[in-house]
């Protein structure tokens, strides 16, 4: 069974339909992304999903006692809550649970035999397994680290931003682990490491997990099934983004004739996705191999270790020759550049020259300084050291907070403010519909003023807008938030068609991916380091060269433990945990062998299966084995554990 089923679910906002008869099931361990453009109805799905939205018609069917939790965009927390309190809020259940289950290991140890306290003893055991709590104060610290979080833990929530709000509230969700997760856009406000961490964190624990999300790599990593919502109805495809494409285009191949321009961007789409991961596999396929084979020698050679690193930075500087023309016009010259901010140092002894047609993206973690640079490059901020030239351009600028537009126009005054409904692109003279209609939207929203739009569609307005400008540079503050991909596609190819130069902020690696010719490097010493790879290629290099560092301290540490191994014997001890097991892992595997025998008397009895029915009593019998077979081997290790105290003596 499903852990949950929405049957025949139609839904509407006044005469907007937006889900007509829509089936939709998530089964345990499946991580679906649900895509589609902005007001499509993906919001709406994910809300009757959670049951906080009820259906115009339709059938919600869950399996009881199902636990789903969603992560909103605008979190709620208690009032005067710290930031570790608002972390661990939601922990509860799992902390009695763990109280629970060491009292009972407690009383088994007197009272072994008791049949109600060790079904109530598994039962726990198995609770707190499922959500992965038995090392629970650690996970909390790693995750606190990792969303960069540690230095505001006693801090009130009420004092950080949307976007820290926003990691407390998904660190929060992470550590309850739900039967269901739902996310909204959990990428945003997340930099490249975070979204990592993050990945790794839902795959290791094999979430259960129900998304939105314009972030594809992030999609092509973790999601296991598509489903996207176009038209009022749900379409179903397997795997990530890549599977995606390629299944939609097949799909579109068989639709009329004036589906052929989206068929066309998603061939191209594809194709450059397809061709940058086989590239980067081609390139990876030797490294990798020669990294898993480094990590057995790793205790014994630490000088192999210390060749491959050498290897892995030279492959990086390869990247790194300067590609630039000299002919073309400077834009900006920056020498000795630093920047502080309040009494924090960002950036230091930056020198660079940005020309004519550079595409370069500035990318690094959160807080690191990147939106400073662009503000410094802008003039809008002065150096603290060094200096910027500035060469004679017009600028375009995008900004997250949208500061050219003005809630009080409509769509028609803010492209043609001096009246009438032409506006001018590039040398085009355009009906202002026939150009919007290029950044999805319908006829009926020229009217409007900007002030009603959702987030998202002041975004496209703010892009549409800025290509109307003739700039000879364009500079990007994080342009994909809030964006749907079909609007990131459109971005892409405007960008790409631009003849000037192009510089973006970014956590997309996709996005930068497929727009940067250059990047600008935050790096944690407070320097820019300056690359022509791919950001992905940059990141899988630095993860793997941080790995081979630590190989080799590990390498080079391991004489040294074990001299002293020799000096020292290490006294070896049950732990209290493991003498407990010792004295009722026996009474407990007996009990076992008596229920799998009584099991397996009753499938051989048609009188007996018949009663319980014989697919739920094979499956008993197949959970009553694996739970023998996980004894048996704790038993074995603590037995081992035991004789080689006992040879040490």
């Amino acid at each position: 069974m499903a852990l949950i089923d929405l049957q025949k679910i139609s839904k509407h906002y006044s005469a907007q339909k937006i889900l007509v008869d829509v089936d939709f099931h998530v089964d345990a361990g499946e991580r679906i992304v649900i895509i589609g453009k902005n007001g499509s109805g993906k919001s709406t799905l994910m809300k009757i999903i959670n049951g906080t939205l009820m259906q115009d018609s339709g059938e919600r069917i869950t399996k009881s006692d199902l636990e789903i939790k969603m992560l909103d965009q605008r979190p709620q927390f208690v009032d005067g809550h710290t930031v570790r309190e608002a972390v661990e809020h939601g922990l509860h259940e799992l902390n009695a649970a763990k109280e629970r289950y060491n009292e009972l290991s407690l009383q088994l140890a007197e009272n072994f035999e008791n049949r109600a306290l060790i079904e109530e003893h598994e039962k726990l055991s198995r609770y707190i397994e499922h959500h992965n709590a038995w090392n629970l104060d650690d996970k909390i610290e790693r995750i606190i680290a990792h969303f960069d979080l540690k230095r505001y833990e006693d801090k009130s929530i009420d004092l950080l931003s949307g976007g820290e709000q926003r990691r407390v509230a998904l660190a929060s969700l992470l550590l309850q682990k739900p039967d269901i997760l739902l996310l909204d856009e959990p990428t945003n406000h997340l930099d490249v490491y975070m979204v990592e961490f993050l990945e790794e964190l839902l795959l290791k624990e094999k979430f259960t997990l129900v998304f939105i999300s314009h972030d594809r790599y992030f999609i092509d990593r973790v999601a296991t099934k598509s489903v996207e919502v176009e038209d009022c109805a749900l379409r179903e495809y397997r795997g990530g983004y890549n599977d995606y494409l390629t299944q939609k285009e097949e799909y579109i191949r068989t639709l009329q004739k004036q589906h052929e321009n989206l068929l066309d961007l998603l061939k191209r789409e594809n194709e450059w996705f397809a061709r940058g991961v086989r590239a980067r596999l081609k390139r990876n396929e030797g490294r990798k191999e020669r990294l898993m084979q480094l990590r057995d020698a790793a205790k014994t050679n630490p000088a192999k270790i210390r060749k491959m690193s050498v290897e892995l930075q030279r492959e990086a500087k390869h990247f790194n020759r300067d590609k630039s023309v000299n002919k073309q016009k400077m834009l900006f010259e920056v020498e000795n550049l630093g920047l502080t901010l309040g009494n924090k140092e960002l950036l230091k002894n930056f020198s660079t020259r940005i020309l004519q047609k550079d595409v370069i993206a500035i990318v690094g973690p959160n807080g690191s300084g990147k939106s400073t640079l662009l503000k410094a490059l802008l003039g809008r901020i002065e150096p603290t050291t060094g200096k910027i030239k500035r060469g004679e351009f017009k600028v375009g600028y995008f900004d997250q907070h949208r500061e050219m537009l003005d809630d009080d126009k409509n769509l028609i005054e803010t492209f043609c403010p001096h009246g009438g409904d032409r506006v001018q692109v590039r040398g085009k003279d355009l009906h202002v519909y026939g150009y919007l209609k290029n950044f999805l939207f319908p006829r009926e929203f020229l009217d409007k003023k900007i002030g009603v739009l959702s987030g998202g569609e002041k975004n496209r307005v703010a892009l549409a807008l800025l290509f109307t400008k003739n700039v000879d540079i364009l500079i990007l503050d994080e342009p994909t938030n809030d964006l749907d991909i079909p609007t990131i596609n459109i971005l892409e190819e405007q960008l790409t068609n631009f003849a000037g130069a192009v510089i973006i902020v970014s956590h997309d690696r996709y996005f930068v991916d497929k727009i940067a010719k250059k990047l600008f490097i935050f790096k944690s010493d407070k320097t820019i380091e300056e690359s022509y790879q791919q950001y992905s290629e940059y990141l899988e290099l630095e993860k793997e060269l941080k790995e081979l560092d630590l190989m080799e301290r590990e390498a080079n540490r391991a004489p040294k433990e074990l001299e002293q191994k020799r000096e020292k014997p290490k006294q070896i001890r049950l732990t209290y945990k493991e003498k407990i097991a010792l004295e009722k892992l026996p009474s407990e595997i007996e009990y076992l062998e008596v229920e799998i025998e009584e099991k397996n008397s009753c499938l051989a009895n048609p009188l007996c299966y018949e009663k319980i029915g014989i697919s739920e009593l094979a499956k008993e019998l197949a959970d009553l084995e694996a739970l023998y077979e996980e004894k048996m081997e704790e038993l074995f290790t603590i037995e081992e554990k035991l004789e080689e105290i006992e040879a040490s003596q």
